[in-house]
């Protein structure tokens, strides 16, 4: 039986470009389903009944969006790939500048988005200790606001920033392709030719409120960026200035 019977019994699976990927019709969320799927498979579905994003909030996947997650091996120490999640929100915008959208930022830890409105987030997750789960939930021809009027104004498509004769099946297979080549920059040790790349996708200098996973208490600051390791570069009036493993942040948000 297959690892994903109990999550969506009609699946169709395909290959291509290094990728086993299973398309359901409707699933509850596909990180919680990928969680049982070797490395270098990836599951996507037209619907999800329980997206989410970080912290449990729930994410609107409904019809006309890109919902998938890919399972990516990660063998060997956890610490140098703590750095995923960065080369994710590389990869994602890499892929979506294919298909022409421009003025994409990253909002930490990896929302896509233009302006103040959300294209895409990323959910990266490690159910077992050599794989990681990276899950996209992507605003492609889908309307949110139709979905949950709370979000009039707050969301973007990409058929509304790059119209083109694409699928989204050319969608998931650029996404696909990208990741492989973020993961493969990660894994050799190769993740500082990305961060000047990285950095022009970040807004800053830029006000923040951090919480570090160590300290309860948030605190105010500057977020300046991130270093060729990946370690985010933080200047505040209680810290001064100083580096910080993604890890080590629990929270960062925007200001202004």
């Amino acid at each position: 039986m297959s690892p994903l019977a109990s999550h969506s019994p009609e699946l169709t699976t395909t290959s291509a470009d290094g990728w086993t990927l299973h398309v359901a019709d409707e699933i509850d969320s596909t990180n919680n389903a990928a969680r049982h799927l070797p490395a270098w498979h990836a599951l996507r579905a037209r619907l999800q009944t329980a997206g989410r994003g970080r912290t449990g909030r729930a994410w609107v996947s409904d019809d006309g969006g890109l919902w998938i997650s890919a399972v990516l091996p990660c063998p060997g120490d956890r610490a140098p790939w703590s750095i995923l999640p960065l080369a994710a929100g590389w990869a994602i915008i890499q892929a979506l500048q294919e298909f022409g959208a421009r003025d994409l930022r990253l909002r930490w830890p990896n929302d896509i988005m233009v302006g103040a409105r959300k294209l895409a987030g990323i959910l990266v997750e490690r159910y077992h200790s050599d794989t990681a789960v990276i899950g996209l939930g992507l605003n492609v021809f889908n309307q949110p606001a139709t979905a949950d009027a709370t979000l009039a104004g707050q969301t973007v498509q990409l058929a509304d920033l790059a119209p083109g004769a694409y699928t989204l099946d050319d969608v998931a297979s650029l996404v696909l392709r990208s990741i492989r080549t973020a993961h493969a920059l990660v894994r050799d040790g190769r993740f500082s030719s990305i961060a000047d790349s990285l950095n022009a996708a970040w807004s800053h200098p830029r006000p923040v409120e951090i919480t570090l996973t160590q300290r309860a208490e948030p605190f105010t600051g500057t977020f300046h960026g991130i270093d060729a390791a990946g370690r985010l570069r933080l200047t505040s009036e209680r810290h001064g200035s100083d580096c910080y493993d993604a890890a080590q942040v629990s929270l960062l948000r925007e200001l202004a």
